[in-house]
């Protein structure tokens, strides 16, 4: 029995081990000290099995207790976790019923200092809605319906305008209320914390102005469409002036009408204003000039107007680019009083709202670009170029078309905004006026100087004789009479001196006297008698045909006029006396009486007055045939009474004596001419050869006057 208990203990023992096993710590060691006792037990339930009963009951006693035990532990193991959270938990539990342990006059205003702080935030926070709810409509293209959409804008504008004058009340509210909780202890700390940073960043992102953008970007937006949809308007709109051709600008009306509709005039207003509302107007004027300046240009280019662009390296004198001078004033009209003059108008009403120096101060950006500035600078070219008497005519041109404008001028390009134009005009009037008065004061002076020269050595009118009498007709012909006088007034005005018509006839008066001393300077300096005779004739009879019935000719008066008449006159007869005059007399008769001397001396004789006769024509023809009679009709007269002088006597001459050598061997050394070779050589005398380039060089004044007449 002993071995068999013994084995029974053990079993119980390691079951006993088992189940101590799963307890914890404490409750192993005492689990070992009812181990221990319950060896002392069993060594008593050998002895009793009632023992044994009762060790078997205290086992499973035990047993029941480590089960509890082990239970126990478990649960103690997830408390831990459990504790650690409301650990964490209980500062704010602490922090929630702090307001409980707040004075109570402190809670009880705190309501009411929360709900008026609340509210401003709350309208803003509505406001803000609002304009969320305006994005669709400002993001669709304005032109489907402008006025609509000018209206939505607004409303955006309005917005906006409460959203930043509000929002730093409401954030001021916000700011108050926390610092109220946090002077009343009413609030966590932490939390109260959280609020002061928000509401710091909210006003620091206040008061950048480059980081706030209240609305997302969406009023930059729709401005932009708004510009966009003003430079289509402009765009369709302005179409350059049609014009058939450059010789309907006469034609064109005074004043052109307004290149825009109304309908469109009033839509650009209402862009305009809510674009200037929004700080946009110069982005505004900005399109509108580049638009309308370019309308403008491409109007002009149907002109041909690249001559506007010549510089002084590129034309010799005044008279290469004449030509271009005459077109510059129909251009000039042209472009003021029809292109000008609309655009001006335009501005007006497109612009008139804005107020004047808005509107005038983009005209002139207008007139500046479109062109009016390469006009002017054109003109000022030629006042650069050098001076000759043409030139003066060409500045009298100009000083006409800008007389002509000058109330346009005034009108259009008379505001401050337009003072580059005012600048650069003045200062063309000046040098024309300068240069005009300069180039006519100094024409006696070149005149005089001419008297030095060396005369034609044809006998013809000096190219100066010519152009001075008909240039002198024209300065004094209605057309640039009163422009001089004009001009002249001016100038001496500028100097301090008073000017009289008188001045400017006399100044005439005394260029053809001039001339006259010329002409008989210059007479005297032919060697050949005969050749000055006939210099005198032209010159007087050129003076007598082109004076009479003129301004210039009334001037001199008849007896001027009938003087030189009768010098023509006088020298053509002292010409033809001194010259084929002298060839009748070569063709006597003298010793040729029939029979006197025998038929072969009457043949010898023939021969030899023929032979002397011939000589003494090729000579004076050779010699005069380079001679020139410039008018036709002197010169018609001048060999019709050559022919007269010469061939009636050489016709009789050969008729009664011509066959004494017809017979002879050598006939033809003799009769060399026929009577209508003879007459056909005579009236081929004097043509005029082609005009050449005459310039009048001498001592220059002033250094700078060219002298040049063609």
């Amino acid at each position: 029995m002993y071995p068999r208990a013994t084995g029974d203990i053990d079993c119980e023992k390691f079951k006993l081990d088992r189940d101590i096993g799963f307890g914890v710590g404490s409750v192993r060691f005492q689990a070992y000290e009812l181990w221990i006792l319950g060896l002392g037990f069993w060594e008593m339930a050998v002895v009793s099995d009632s023992m044994i009963e009762k060790l078997a009951s205290a086992r499973r006693s035990l047993k029941s207790s480590l089960e509890k035990s082990r239970v126990l532990g478990l649960a103690l193991e997830k408390s831990g976790p459990r504790l650690e959270e409301i650990n964490q938990r209980l500062p704010s539990l602490e922090a929630a019923v702090r307001p409980i342990r707040a004075q109570k006059e402190a809670l009880v205003a705190v309501g009411g200092h929360i709900n008026r702080a609340v509210s401003p935030a709350a309208a803003v926070l509505n406001v803000f809605d609002a304009v969320h709810g305006l994005e669709k409509s400002l993001l669709s293209d304005p032109r489907n319906d402008l006025p609509g959409y000018l209206s939505v804008l607004k409303r955006l504008e309005e917005a906006l305008k409460f959203l930043g004058d509000n929002c730093g009340l409401a954030i001021q509210w916000l700011e108050d209320i926390v610092e109220y909780l946090e002077d009343n202890l009413v609030a966590d700390e932490r939390y109260l914390s959280n609020l002061k940073k928000s509401l710091k960043n909210l006003r620091e992102l206040q008061n950048d102005e480059e980081r706030v953008c209240l609305d997302g970007g969406l009023l930059e937006a729709a401005l932009d469409k708004l510009e966009c949809e003003f430079r289509l308007l402009l765009t369709e709109n302005s179409v350059p002036l049609p014009m058939s051709s450059p010789s309907s600008l006469g034609e064109q009306p005074c004043i052109a009408p307004s290149p825009l509709p109304v309908m469109v005039i009033q839509k650009l207003q209402a862009i305009i204003g809510r674009l200037t509302a929004n700080k946009r107007l110069e982005k505004c004027i900005s399109i509108y000039v580049e638009v309308r300046s370019s309308n403008v240009r491409a109007s002009l280019q149907a002109l041909d107007l690249d001559y506007l662009e010549i510089s002084i390296s590129e034309f010799n004198d005044v008279q290469s680019i004449e030509g271009y001078i005459a077109q510059w004033g129909k251009h000039l009209e042209f472009a003021v009083k029809h292109l000008f003059e609309a655009e001006y108008k335009l501005c007006n009403d497109v612009f008139e709202r804005i107020g004047l120096d808005v509107w005038m101060g983009c005209f002139a950006k207008i007139a500046a670009q479109a062109g009016i500035l390469a006009f002017l600078q054109f003109g000022k070219t030629v006042t650069e170029s050098k001076k000759d008497p043409i030139k003066l005519l060409k500045l009298l041109d100009i000083f006409a078309s800008l007389n002509k404008l000058r109330l346009d001028f005034n009108r259009l390009f008379g505001g401050g905004a337009c003072i580059e134009i005012q600048n650069l005009t003045r200062d063309l009037i000046k040098s024309v006026i300068e240069g005009a008065s300069e180039i006519f004061w100094e024409l006696l002076f070149q005149v005089e100087l001419q008297r030095q020269t060396a005369p034609p050595s044809d006998g013809s009118v000096p190219r100066l004789v010519s152009f001075l009498t008909d240039y002198c007709n024209r300065l004094l012909g209605d057309n640039y009479k009163p422009i001089l006088t004009q001009v002249l007034v001016i100038h001496r005005n500028w100097k301090h001196e008073k000017f009289q018509e008188r001045l400017l006839v006399d100044a005439i008066l005394n260029i053809i006297k001039a001339i006259e001393k010329n002409l008989e300077t210059w007479s005297k300096g032919y060697e050949d008698a005969t050749l000055a005779n006939l210099f005198l004739m032209n010159n007087h009879w050129h003076l007598h045909k082109h004076l009479k019935g003129t301004k210039l000719g009334d001037l001199l008066g008849d007896s001027w006029l009938k003087e030189h008449d009768q010098s023509k006159d006088y020298y053509a007869a002292i010409f033809l006396k001194d010259s084929w005059g002298k060839l009748p007399s070569l063709l006597s008769r003298e010793g040729l009486m029939l029979f006197s001397g025998g038929r072969a001396t009457a043949r010898d004789l023939v021969k030899k007055r023929l032979k002397s006769f011939n000589e003494a024509f090729d000579d004076m023809y050779k010699k005069q045939s380079n001679w020139v009679v410039s008018e036709r009709d002197l010169r018609d007269k001048t060999c019709q009474l050559i022919v007269q002088a010469v061939v009636p006597v050489y016709r009789s001459y050969m008729q009664n004596y011509g066959p004494l050598v017809e017979q002879d061997p050598s006939a033809s050394k003799y009769a060399k001419y026929t009577v209508q070779t003879l007459e056909n050589m005579l009236a081929s005398l004097f043509q005029p050869k082609p005009a050449k380039y005459v310039s009048f060089k001498g001592r220059q004044p002033s250094g700078k006057f060219s002298n040049g007449f063609t």
